[in-house]
């Protein structure tokens, strides 16, 4: 088998915690060779899709106007954006109030729970595009790090941009006082909280995780200037309840105590690294 590469500094990755898992000495960048089974059954299976949609709803929400908060500073109003991996369709039903918005959506179960009024389109990213096809800003919210060949997708982006257009990155951050607890734990021989990070055996796992010095390099050697970063809350109360239930097969009593020390975690989790953050980024000129 040929050595895996870093995607940030094309160092050779090293295995990391388990034989999926992989990491980086040189830039801190982790990744994984879990497979995407999108439209499998099976792994839809495990998950609760409207525990999912109810746990999510308000967290995603606000994050998403932040973000767009942030878009509209730096893009005139009527600007074509599109989003890949709309998922649920909340991004862009904000966005399509100040933007031209197109979505792209290739998990079929989730397209079927759509806002039928949303243009979005079933496929992938570039596939489901037509030639010459060109956006001011290209949104990826919680998407990015689930994309195997993250490079050539970058490089796609550009082909798909017009001018100065700008790249909206919203991702898990692997400096993160979560991830860092998960990652802890799995070297103790607690595997549950890592796994479940990384959405092992669910149809979409992270190949992905970075920080935001890894991320802020990659897109520099991908013709891409950071504009702004940010953190973004990765929790709520609203919702909490029925995401923890999202993946089925947890017990009453698991859940509940989960429940209780989030609540109790949370002031203190907002002085913390946070574990979500958004990148703004500009297509550097030819």
């Amino acid at each position: 088998m040929s050595t895996r590469l870093c995607p940030v500094c094309q160092n050779p990755l090293q295995r990391g915690l388990y034989a999926w898992h992989l990491t980086c000495a040189h830039c801190h960048y982790e990744g994984s060779v879990l497979e995407p089974v999108i439209n499998s059954s099976p792994a839809h299976e495990l998950i609760d899709e409207s525990k999912r949609e109810a746990g999510l709803k308000t967290l995603r929400t606000r994050n998403f106007q932040t973000v767009l908060s942030r878009i509209k500073a730096l893009k005139k109003q009527g600007s074509r954006l599109l989003e890949v991996g709309c998922a649920h369709g909340w991004f862009l039903d904000l966005a399509r109030q100040d933007f031209d918005v197109t979505g792209i959506e290739p998990d079929h179960q989730l397209l079927e729970r759509l806002d039928k009024s949303l243009p979005v389109r079933h496929g992938y990213f570039p596939q489901a595009l037509n030639e010459g096809e060109t956006f001011d800003i290209i949104v990826f919210n919680d998407v990015i790090e689930h994309i195997p060949d993250i490079r050539m997708t970058l490089d796609t982006c550009h082909r798909h941009m017009n001018e100065g257009g700008l790249l909206v990155l919203n991702l898990p951050n692997s400096n993160g006082i979560f991830y860092r607890q998960a990652r802890w734990l799995a070297q103790h021989s607690v595997q549950g909280p890592f796994n479940r990070l990384w959405q092992k055996d669910l149809p979409s796992p992270h190949v992905h995780y970075f920080n935001p010095t890894n991320l802020e390099g990659l897109l520099d050697m991908q013709g891409f200037s950071l504009i702004e970063r940010g953190r973004l809350p990765t929790l709520v109360l609203k919702g909490l309840h029925a995401r923890i239930a999202l993946v089925k097969g947890l017990g009453p009593l698991t859940q509940q105590a989960a429940y209780v020390a989030i609540l109790l975690a949370l002031p203190m989790l907002r002085l913390l690294p946070g574990d979500i953050f958004y990148c703004l980024a500009q297509q550097q000129s030819d």
